[in-house]
């Protein structure tokens, strides 16, 4: 009998210089087959760490979908105000420049108030002067009253003075009449001269009397002109208050324009947008810097079809792009009641008939949570663009 080949072993194969994956493809080597069941087992768990993960990823995209809402149309805002002098001149000061930090009531800039200066200076005289003619005014009419008392007085002298000396004329006339009637007849128990005396009294009596009328008449006269007095010094009272009134509103004016010579920081925050320089000439209303002050929150803007499940209070994270997606709390404060385009400058007319559908978006108010953003407000400014992340459920 033949005898049969040997099958290679790696004795024979290393005294042959032949190594195992020399060998012919038919032949097998001895430890192939568990290397080929361990690679199978590896590449088992690989594909069940895969899919592991494509089902966790599956599970957080549903509850990301459903549990929250998100846009990346946002950006931080805040309070900026733009800073306008109240008067026109040339700047004598800058005090402030860009990116300084200012506090309420600092002195940013100045400009010159010499002419206000003067025209306050030139008012205050022109109201002293009104509060001088105002007491001449009340002056003379103390004196007005006055001689007006006295006039009263006159006129109750002369009225008194008629009526005593109309009673001493009636007396005259009656022992006239009675002295005439006596002097008559054959009798003549009244002489001639008797007759002629009380003829005389009655002459003279009514010659006072009519003195007196006229001195009633003259008191009379000179009430009325006293009172005439008292009128004009009445009114001239008036018209010397009002033109007092009118001084005092033209100085609070020309202090409001020398106060408005000093352009004064409104707010807390930082200077941006400087536009203004020593012996520069501005105009009022002129816009000469920016103060953004560290109060920021964040504007962002949803579709229509997002905001079902939205209400003040809920929890958002703001995500800031500038700060390499640093995330931060806050809370939804309120939600606009109207969409964008309504408070456009042109507002769109779906009326004309040209109409395409296209999903609106209402801007939402965020407030940040003073504790998250403690230590980069300085970095929060207005402008920045954010991605949000509500919670609605």
């Amino acid at each position: 009998m033949s005898e049969q080949p040997a099958t290679p072993t790696e004795e024979t194969c290393g005294e042959s210089g032949i190594l195992p994956d020399d060998l012919p493809q038919g032949a097998a080597s001895p430890g192939a087959a568990p290397a080929k069941k361990k690679r199978s087992i590896l590449s088992r768990l690989v594909t069940l760490g895969i899919l592991a993960g494509g089902a966790a990823w599956l599970v957080h995209f549903v509850h990301e979908t459903i549990a929250y809402e998100k846009t990346e149309d946002a950006y931080i805002t805040g309070h900026i105000h733009r800073i306008s002098p109240g008067v026109g001149g040339p700047v004598t000061k800058v005090l402030a420049n860009e990116n300084d930090q200012v506090k309420a009531g600092q002195l940013l800039a100045e400009i010159d108030p010499l002419e206000f200066d003067i025209m306050r200076q030139k008012i205050e005289a022109a109201k002293a002067q009104s509060i001088a003619r105002e007491a001449q005014a009340k002056a003379a009419l103390d004196q007005a009253k006055a001689e007006s008392m006295q006039a009263d007085a006159q006129i109750a002298s002369a009225d008194a003075q008629v009526k005593q000396i109309e009673a001493q004329l009636e007396l005259a006339n009656i022992n006239y009449n009675r002295n005439r009637n006596l002097s008559r007849g054959d009798t003549r128990a009244v002489s001639e001269a008797e007759l002629d005396t009380t003829r005389g009294i009655v002459a003279s009596t009514t010659a006072t009397l009519d003195g007196a009328k006229a001195s009633l008449a003259a008191a009379e006269a000179k009430k009325k002109t006293s009172e005439a007095a008292v009128e004009a010094a009445a009114a001239e009272i008036q018209a010397a208050k009002a033109n007092t009134e009118a001084q005092v509103a033209a100085l609070r004016d020309a202090q409001r324009q020398y106060d408005y010579s000093k352009i004064i920081a409104p707010a807390d925050g930082y200077v941006g947008n400087k536009n203004i320089e020593t012996g520069n000439r501005v105009q009022a209303g002129q816009p000469v810097f920016a103060l953004v002050e560290n109060d920021v929150w964040v504007v962002a803007n949803f579709k229509e079809t997002q905001l079902k499940g939205m209400k003040p209070g809920q929890e958002v994270d703001i995500s800031v792009d500038a700060l390499d997606g640093k995330t931060f709390k806050g809370r939804i404060d309120s939600i606009s009641p109207s969409t964008g385009a309504q408070f456009a400058l042109l507002p769109p007319d779906n009326a004309t008939g040209n109409f395409t559908k296209v999903v609106q978006r209402v801007p939402v108010k965020i407030t940040f949570d003073a504790a998250s953003i403690q230590d980069s407000l300085a970095n929060l400014l207005p402008g920045l663009s954010t991605v949000i992340r509500v919670k609605v459920k």
